[in-house]
């Protein structure tokens, strides 16, 4: 039986009792879920912990129907676009503390999504170089940005 992921999530939203639309759209990096709520809050929860732990059901789920289907995005409200842009707003100013001083800056632990966000953004600086480092006592990661030698 093939995935159907708008269906899915869709479902699963109604099961936990919220009442949310959910459309679909095609991206150049895969599908993208927009829930539209008037709960967003509650659904994005404490820094977009909940949103990003019903990515990680919805494509878990998804993968239990068919193992080949892509994974999914899913957003609320447009959550995932600002916080992406800010994210990529912090990483461009600690480049540039790179660039200019010549220190090497740590950001604050990210999970794998987020780190993902900030290497692209800075992968075609020829004078910043990024790398993700392992944070004692937590599941997440930190990453550096140094001057490229």
């Amino acid at each position: 039986m093939p995935a159907e992921p708008q269906a899915t999530l869709q479902k699963l939203l109604d099961l936990l009792g919220f009442d949310a639309t959910v459309e679909e759209h095609h991206l150049e990096e895969g599908l993208l879920l927009d829930v539209k709520t008037e709960d967003s809050g509650r659904l994005i929860g404490r820094q977009g912990q909940c949103l990003a732990d019903l990515q990680y059901i919805t494509n878990r789920l998804l993968f239990q129907q068919d193992p080949s289907v892509p994974k999914v995005m899913v957003d609320i409200s447009g959550y995932r676009a600002q916080a992406r842009e800010a994210l990529v707003k912090k990483a461009q100013a600690a480049a540039e503390k790179v660039r200019r001083w010549g220190d090497v800056v740590e950001l604050e632990p990210l999970n794998a999504f987020d780190r993902r966000i900030v290497h692209q953004a800075l992968k075609d600086d020829p004078r910043v170089e990024t790398q993700s480092v392992e944070v004692e006592g937590s599941d997440k990661k930190a990453i550096l940005l140094r001057p490229k030698s």
